[in-house]
């Protein structure tokens, strides 16, 4: 009987039936922040709770710290109580804790894939909705909240009820300037920030086989955004040439086990999907947000949509109410808006190529008159690489500010917002009201389009040059 990705990583982690609908799974690797971990391990010690695997926890702090050069967890104060709980959750525990300024701490996101934590295969759970990132390594990876951490941290185990399969193909090749962030704002613009509810998503097609690897964690990021708690795309050559002499990674004879049992992991060409879509990815321009959700996404070259033109009541109200909020008109150009702040990072964009690819635009130049803009990197080994590279020098020089890891103006949980009115455009992954700071306007984009968007002062195309 053929088989999904979906059918195949599920059968690996099912341990038994648990009732109403749900199956007991096992966890390989449970990931901890500042915020939902932290509560997670003070729900372990109120209860009194064993963890018996440990070496299967890896904690870091991201949310509520600082970004400032030379922060520490007292920096934000109201953040520092999370902070300081994993600390001393952490060592209870015996759980490997990267901490601030330390070899391996960053976004949660970030640090999992790039020292080896999240493999292909491995089922992944974190206290936040974009765990789904990780399945760009090919991993069945989705948030929870802190009660299931806890109890994963005792049993190792968590029920849930197994999603449907969907399926989301980029056929032919994306065109030049159009990233995995535009294709994957086209998807749940056409698609609806709902279309995924109850799904895992699959990706796939040639336009994903042609990926890099951390384009395809961008790509996994925003699963969500489209209703699904899970992404991931089936690890292959590319993959395992991307994990191989990670730190977490196999080596010797079990690399060599490892590879050969993560070429299993694939859809079979006869598999059935309960939901399949198709994307000509030749049609893709990089995409910007114009409203208070992923999928008011629109071209940039594309005109503000008309709420008359929705196609329901509910929906045009919506756009009504984002078009208000964001101070913007229906039918006018999205380029040539002024913005205020462009921030380039998160756990969607703050990888060492995201970087580069904003450097490529800024190099040479200076960032607007009255623009304020940062760069975040997602973790001290793409900060040092950065460094080594120049990119900081090149952002520093056009009068970017340079800041430390962690999640910053993407959530706001740090104590650093964007203004009220003033206008963002964020290589982040959520336009939502006031999620980059009460009243602050978000317009989602690729890290190219941020760094354009800040050396023209406006929101611009960039395959028309600055």
């Amino acid at each position: 009987m053929s088989q999904t990705l979906l059918d195949r990583l599920w059968t690996l982690h099912r341990i038994a039936p648990a009732g109403g609908g749900q199956d007991l799974i096992h966890i390989d690797r449970i990931l901890l922040h500042d915020l939902s971990g932290a509560r997670a391990l003070t729900e372990v010690a109120e209860k009194g709770y064993a963890i018996p695997n440990p070496n299967l926890a890896f904690a870091t702090p991201d949310h509520a710290v600082s970004s400032a050069p030379g922060r520490t967890a007292e920096t934000f104060p109201k953040g520092a109580g999370g902070v300081h709980a994993l600390r001393a959750g952490s060592a209870a525990h015996g759980i490997r804790l990267f901490d601030l300024g330390q070899d391996g701490q960053g976004i949660v996101h970030v640090m999992g894939p790039e020292l080896g934590i999240v493999l292909p295969g491995l089922s992944v759970i974190c206290g936040d909705s974009h765990t789904c990132t990780n399945g760009g390594l090919g991993a069945l990876a989705f948030g929870v909240g802190s009660s299931e951490l806890a109890h994963a941290l005792a049993t190792q185990t968590l029920r849930i009820a197994k999603p449907r399969a969907m399926r989301v193909r980029f056929e032919g090749r994306f065109p030049e300037g159009t990233t995995a962030k535009d294709a994957v704002l086209a998807a749940i613009g056409r698609l609806g920030t709902g279309a995924g509810a109850g799904f895992a998503v699959e990706w796939g097609g040639e336009a994903v086989r042609a990926l890099p690897v951390e384009a395809r964690l961008t790509l996994c990021n925003l699963t969500i955004e489209m209703g699904a708690r899970m992404g991931f795309i089936a690890p292959d050559d590319t993959t395992f040439d991307w994990v191989a002499g990670r730190d977490h990674a196999p080596r010797g004879a079990a690399w060599d086990e490892a590879v050969a049992h993560w070429r299993t992991l694939r859809s079979d060409e006869d598999a059935v999907f309960d939901a399949d879509h198709v994307i000509d990815a030749a049609t893709i321009a990089p995409q910007v947000s114009w409203g208070t959700s992923p999928e008011h996404v629109i071209a940039v070259d594309a005109p503000i949509p008309d709420p008359d033109a929705a196609p329901d009541a509910q929906r045009r109200k919506a756009w009504q109410d984002a078009l208000a909020y964001q101070g913007l008109e229906p039918g006018r150009p999205l380029a040539g808006t002024a913005v205020d702040w462009v921030f380039i990072g998160s756990c969607t964009n703050s990888r060492l190529s995201d970087l580069r690819e904003a450097a490529r635009v800024v190099r040479g130049r200076r960032v607007a008159d009255g623009v304020t803009a940062w760069v975040v990197p997602g973790s001290v080994r793409v900060k040092r690489a950065a460094e080594a590279e120049g990119l900081d020098r090149v952002f520093t020089d056009a009068g970017f500010a340079w800041r430390e890891p962690g999640c910053s103006l993407c959530v706001a949980a740090n104590g650093e917002a964007v203004p009220p009115g003033a206008r963002c455009v964020s290589t982040s992954n959520r336009n939502f009201v006031g999620r980059q700071g009460k009243g602050a306007r978000t317009h989602l984009a690729s890290p190219a389009m941020a760094a354009a968007a800040a050396v023209a002062g406006r929101i611009v195309d960039i395959r028309k040059g600055l």
